[in-house]
């Protein structure tokens, strides 16, 4: 595991300075949406919030071990169902289950919000309420969540998610927005310079570090995920990809060891690593597109191996 010298490196400073006046001017809203792509800091910063809301009414001195726990009274957190039962698994167990497109957020769990929030704060003036991923509420979840939104209540809602468009209109509507921009690779850069203990960091030397930057999309979380995931890959690998494959023998090769060795999320993080190295060395966007229809097919599972074969033979017989 990858260790880093600071936990906060992630909090957007523009949408701290927006949440910390809302907090000194008690000008809550009924709910917010934290809205952005993944690992750039939604879930750190909800939890920041959440803590400066509680502390500013609260009694309790132990406010934020109470939260940190998921054991503080006027506290509730939901999220996809799949995933509950994950608490104690290795990231990378985590990721597997994340990536297995059967997560959802169900009825029942929007249900016990109704109870919880139906009951009188214990240690604060409102309850809070953190969705996580909302984007994958179910239809009837979607409708019972709009309800609890339309109610006069004693809490806040925090929904968080990547992909505001897959969110009932109406919700949106009812909440405040907090958007959280991607990061440049040069933020990224030195965001890692000023947190990232590199004594424990081991990356291959025939791998740029731009390349890893660059294929984390504006996320220093999914560079930390890149970073453990490359371990991963064994030189062998790590050499045949440096540049598009000629060779039909060695793309059956190496098709055949990706998919028998290394599991779908590992493989979708390879293809996002050679497109930005093939681009870097090719500039050619019909590589680009080729790849990016060959991480399509692998979300979806479809024959991984005749995938990356027929991909990698498509890129070689026209664009090369």
């Amino acid at each position: 595991m990858i260790k880093v010298k600071k936990n906060n490196f992630l909090f957007n400073e523009e949408v701290n300075t927006c949440l910390k006046n809302i907090i000194k001017n008690k000008s809550f809203a009924n709910g917010y949406i934290f809205y952005g792509a993944e690992g750039v800091g939604k879930k750190q910063t909800a939890f920041k919030f959440v803590k400066e809301i509680f502390k500013q009414s609260s009694h309790s001195e132990n406010v934020e071990e109470k939260i940190t726990k998921n054991n503080h009274p006027d506290f509730l957190i939901i999220e996809p169902d799949s995933l509950l039962g994950s608490k104690n698994s290795r990231s990378s167990d985590l990721e597997k289950t994340m990536k297995s497109g059967s997560e959802i957020i169900k009825i029942a769990q929007i249900r016990n919000i109704k109870t919880f929030l139906g009951q009188k704060a214990i240690d604060s003036e409102k309850k809070i309420v953190l969705i996580i991923d909302a984007h994958l509420l179910n239809e009837a979840a979607s409708n019972c969540l709009l309800k609890t939104l339309e109610e006069p209540s004693n809490g806040i809602f925090i929904l968080l998610t990547s992909k505001l468009n897959l969110l009932l209109d109406t919700i949106i509507s009812r909440c405040q927005i907090v958007r959280f921009r991607s990061f440049s690779s040069k933020q990224i850069k030195a965001i890692f310079e000023d947190n990232l203990d590199s004594s424990k960091l081991k990356i291959n030397t025939k791998l740029k570090f731009e390349d890893l930057i660059n294929s984390a999309n504006g996320s220093p979380n999914q560079l930390l995920k890149n970073f453990e995931i490359w371990n991963d890959f064994s030189d062998e690998i790590i050499s045949a990809l440096d540049s598009p494959i000629k060779n039909n023998l060695e793309i059956l090769e190496l098709s055949k060891l990706i998919s028998e060795k290394f599991e779908i999320y590992q493989q979708i993080f390879l293809v996002n690593l050679i497109q930005t190295i093939w681009w870097r060395k090719t500039k050619n966007t019909r590589i680009v597109k080729k790849l990016e229809n060959l991480k399509f097919l692998l979300k979806k599972n479809i024959q991984p191996k005749l995938a990356w074969e027929t991909t990698f033979l498509r890129i070689s017989i026209e664009d090369l």
